[in-house]
């Protein structure tokens, strides 16, 4: 669990590349710029890691040395509701990212559960319960068991990831953590996440079925986001203001909740965004304070 509200970007911010940085370097140029949390992404990979042990250790023992919370974002191919043979696939890209996450000691490998497709909802839940259980009692057999399995909230309407089916996974699978993308939750439900009340129900439904804990310390995704009927299309950067939803409104809550979250940037503006959102969230903090004085 994290100590205190962390901001951090989905990815390695494009400049940290054009500098030439390796993979261990960004921890200390993110603590440079005053973040500290960083989504690995991992998002294309096959069945087997396809990053080298000694590179994440190296990547991990930064992270410690910058104070940079580590989270991993597992492959987009996978689909717990499909065939049996593309379930199997999917189990063992998940163990590959988790496998990963251990060497850099990263505490939670987000994912995304699958497609509907031709099956009735219930079913399909129903087997991303089952294969999940399966990749629990494999990673136990691993000796994986400080990685947190976090399936995420989902933005399009063909997709498993409703609030609800996020959060009954959790109440269902052991070693399970609810990520809640902000964004896809606004898209999924055709933007009505908009007054304070409605981001402070999200927050309330994740307290009453998973504890005070779940809700103070969740994993967050947060962007601005277009939507069509069918959910979620693009991301947008924070100075979008067409799109929501809005930061300020989510930060005002997480300050009225005391929350430690991990909000991870998916704007197009990775580290850019995250630091205009830890700097939100500071001067609410300090309106607060002020309010609290006078």
């Amino acid at each position: 669990m994290a100590d205190h509200p962390r901001f951090g970007p989905a990815g390695i911010p494009p400049l940290f590349k054009i500098l030439g940085a390796e993979l261990a370097d960004v921890p200390k140029l993110l603590r440079e710029e005053g973040l500290d949390a960083f989504e690995y992404q991992a998002v294309r990979w096959g069945q087997t890691p396809q990053l080298k042990r000694e590179d994440a250790e190296a990547l991990g023992a930064e992270a410690k040395k910058n104070d940079v919370w580590l989270s991993v974002h597992g492959s987009y191919y996978v689909n717990l509701c499909g065939k049996r043979e593309v379930v199997d696939a999917s189990k063992r890209r998940l163990i590959a990212g988790a496998t990963a996450a251990k060497w850099m000691n990263a505490s939670i490998l987000v994912f995304h559960l699958g497609f509907y497709g031709r099956m009735e909802k219930s079913y399909a839940f129903r087997s991303c319960v089952d294969a999940l259980k399966d990749v629990i009692e494999t990673l136990k057999r691993m000796s994986i068991k400080n990685v947190q399995l976090g399936p995420e909230t989902m933005g399009r309407v063909f997709q498993v990831g409703t609030l609800d089916e996020i959060l009954a996974i959790c109440e269902e699978v052991e070693q399970t953590q609810p990520v809640i993308d902000w964004s896809h939750l606004y898209a999924r439900q055709q933007g009505r996440l908009r007054r304070i009340n409605d981001f402070r129900m999200v927050v309330e439904e994740v307290e009453r079925r998973l504890g005070t804990e779940a809700a103070r310390n969740m994993h967050c995704h947060f962007s601005r986001i277009e939507y069509t009927p069918k959910g979620e299309r693009r991301h947008h950067v924070l100075d979008e203001k067409r799109y929501g939803p809005e930061f300020e409104t989510l930060a005002e809550v997480i300050a009225e909740f005391r929350m430690r979250p991990v909000i991870i940037c998916e704007t197009p503006l990775l580290d850019v965004d995250a630091r205009k959102m830890r700097v939100i969230f500071q001067s609410i903090l300090k309106k607060r304070e002020n309010a609290a004085e006078s």
